[in-house]
């Protein structure tokens, strides 16, 4: 697991070089992609939509959140498919309200956010709400390295969310009886398939929309209900001590995702701001992405041309 999880890195610095090194809009309109499946089929369908319906070419390049925004910001990337919040709520704040060189889709697509377990995991193991990864003794169910603490993935490497993950952990005690692990996706949910196969315990950070509710029989823990005031998060980006600086000892608050695209586009590229603020994506839509990169293993390029040859109708709805 520690060699895949230095592979990842490798190709992550390599990816980040071929960023630097490429020319920037070589092609007319350059789409950031993010590491997960619903956002990279996002990414490609823009590029084939755009293509078909403005006659634009697009470069599709993988790159994070807050490297996104800083393209968006300075005019070199035009578009970034998925800004969920409320994870990303500085950003917003520093570069839709108050830089505004960033806009957002009015449409967001509903989400949600929380630690998930299997359902042997919470029935079996008397796994059910949060404060279970706290105590010591129900904690060993997950130990799988025999250190007397449970293991449990909080995210990939870099989600503004594994960063909120660790402050709730810290906030609620289980950071003392659970090792938070990050690796990527798609190595996670392979644990999870493992698990819920040969019926082992495992909990994890979990989202939706997302293929692994159609997969498995899925548990989220209950847990305080959202309380702004309880809500405190500071970013890593913003201060060296936001881990001792920040406390979330309740549950996410309702998310939503949006598609984002630099203000400098919008004003060069009217209609197709326009056609970006139209966009609905349906929940279940964005699992049908997922589950079809994910599980199915399609190429995100190919599922993009298939899905724009199947969906003429949205697409004209969306570009009128």
């Amino acid at each position: 697991m520690h060699n895949r999880f230095r592979q990842c890195l490798r190709r992550m610095s390599l990816a980040a070089l071929t960023m630097l090194a490429a020319p920037l809009h070589a092609a007319d309109l350059v789409i950031a992609m993010p590491n997960w499946p619903s956002g990279q089929a996002t990414a490609n369908i823009l590029k084939v939509s755009l293509k078909e319906h403005f006659g634009l070419d697009a470069d599709v390049r993988e790159m994070g959140t807050l490297i996104a925004f800083a393209g968006m910001d300075r005019g070199e990337v035009d578009i970034y498919p998925e800004v969920w919040l409320p994870n990303f709520d500085s950003l917003v704040k520093k570069y839709v309200d108050g830089r505004k060189t960033v806009d957002l889709s009015p449409k967001g697509v509903p989400a949600a956010q929380g630690i998930c377990v299997t359902r042997e995991t919470a029935d079996k193991y008397g796994i059910k709400d949060i404060s279970d990864l706290a105590d010591p003794k129900k904690a060993t169910v997950f130990d799988t390295d025999g250190d007397g603490k449970g293991e449990m993935w909080i995210g990939a490497l870099g989600w503004s969310s594994t960063s909120i993950e660790k402050i709730r952990a810290k906030s609620y005690g289980y950071e003392k009886t659970m090792t938070l692990l990050q690796m990527p996706e798609d190595m996670a949910m392979a644990a999870v398939d493992a698990a819920a196969a040969t019926g082992q315990p495992i909990a994890f950070y979990c989202y939706s929309p997302h293929h692994i509710f159609e997969l498995h029989d899925i548990v989220e823990l209950t847990e305080p209900k959202y309380d702004p005031a309880k809500w405190h998060i500071v970013m890593p980006s913003d201060d060296p001590d936001w881990l001792s600086k920040s406390e979330a000892p309740v549950a996410w608050d309702a998310s939503h995702f949006y598609i984002g695209f630099a203000s400098s586009t919008a004003a060069r590229l009217p209609k197709v701001a326009a056609f970006l603020s139209n966009i609905d994506f349906t929940a279940e839509e964005v699992t049908e992405m997922s589950y079809a990169l994910q599980v199915d293993r399609q190429d995100p390029a190919k599922y993009a041309q298939a899905w724009v040859a199947n969906h003429q109708d949205r697409l004209n709805a969306w570009s009128k």
